[in-house]
């Protein structure tokens, strides 16, 4: 995913129970103005539309439609966005308890150049700590274009970000073709953009999270679905987009940050619960796909309830990194 003056990477923020109309009409339109873009100059500038969950893979909207998507944990979702969209919809509630997509916003808003939540979106940015004062400009003229207020319509947001990136006559060009592309961008988008997972991956998906805390093996996992090893690998990289391997990283790590926030154990003792081993692993984990320490996330992402029985006592080597 190329991040230059030729390709703008669009990053849109998705969750489960995320609203389908807006984020299909947000893709769809970004289509429209790749193939303007391609009629209108010899080396056009294009949208590389990235969509992101915190874990990747199937995503439900609150149509029940599932899309694909990339996960956040990734490198290269750690990219600078030219535009980050974050949903809305009913799922909202559900998505602020999530640490580690709030944590993930709160880094790429801060380095996105265009930011645009509408609707409950914005409180996902809220709670990330996304100042709507923080926008960058844009025009050529050194003025605010109106979709720096993170609120505005959405018409207007992709009509600065298009008018940027291939020049006014383009933009114009593209209000029609964007209107257009809205009327059907549900169902093309749905055509396009859902995958079927199998049971068996599903299952074997499931049995990653019931079992990160603990050493676990490919083979094991390719068992219990009755599965060859290599015919396992396989499927679920087609099925998921990437190996279980780093399947179980990710959800190791998702747990890891749902810890760290919501507890005040010791980090090594996270680690363990994890199956990561040991404090200076987790550290070496986080500052590879986050760039920071467990202590670090946990400082900023904190919400400690008064310690329980079982972690009363206990000391505290939060700065073990």
């Amino acid at each position: 995913m190329r991040q230059d003056d030729t390709v703008k990477t669009i990053g849109i923020a998705l969750f489960d129970g995320f609203a389908l109309p807006r984020v299909a009409r947000i893709v769809e339109a970004l289509q429209r103005a790749n193939e303007l873009a391609g009629a209108q100059v010899s080396e056009p500038a294009r949208f590389n539309v990235a969509l992101l969950s915190t874990l990747g893979g199937r995503i439900a909207a609150s149509s029940s439609v599932y899309v694909w998507t990339e996960s956040m944990l990734t490198t290269r979702a750690q990219a600078r966005f030219h535009a980050l969209f974050v949903a809305d919809g009913p799922g909202v509630d559900d998505a602020l308890r999530d640490e580690t997509l709030i944590g993930w916003l709160r880094r790429a808003a801060a380095l996105a150049e265009h930011v645009i939540a509408p609707g409950d979106g914005q409180r996902l940015l809220d709670a990330a700590g996304h100042r709507r004062a923080a926008a960058h400009g844009l025009s050529a003229s050194g003025t605010l274009p109106s979709f720096q207020d993170i609120a505005a319509p959405l018409p207007d947001a992709l009509h600065e970000i298009v008018e940027q990136a291939l020049g006014a006559e383009a933009a114009h060009s593209f209000d029609a073709v964007a209107a257009d592309a809205a009327r059907g961008a549900v169902g093309a988008f749905s055509t396009i953009s859902t995958i079927s997972t199998s049971a068996k991956m599903r299952a074997s998906a499931r049995w990653f999270k019931e079992n990160c805390h603990r050493p676990v093996s490919i083979d094991e996992a390719a068992q219990f679905v009755t599965m060859s090893e290599r015919n396992f690998l396989r499927r679920f990289k087609a099925e998921f987009g990437l190996t279980p391997s780093d399947y179980l990283l990710y959800v190791r790590l998702h747990m890891a940050c749902r810890l760290l926030a919501d507890t005040v154990l010791p980090i090594d003792t996270i680690a363990r619960r994890c199956g990561v081993g040991s404090g200076g692993a987790l550290a070496k984990l986080f500052r590879r796909h986050f760039g920071e320490t467990p202590s670090t996330f946990r400082t900023l992402h904190t919400h400690h309830r008064p310690a329980d029985a079982s972690e009363r006592g206990q000391p505290d080597f939060s700065g073990t990194t």
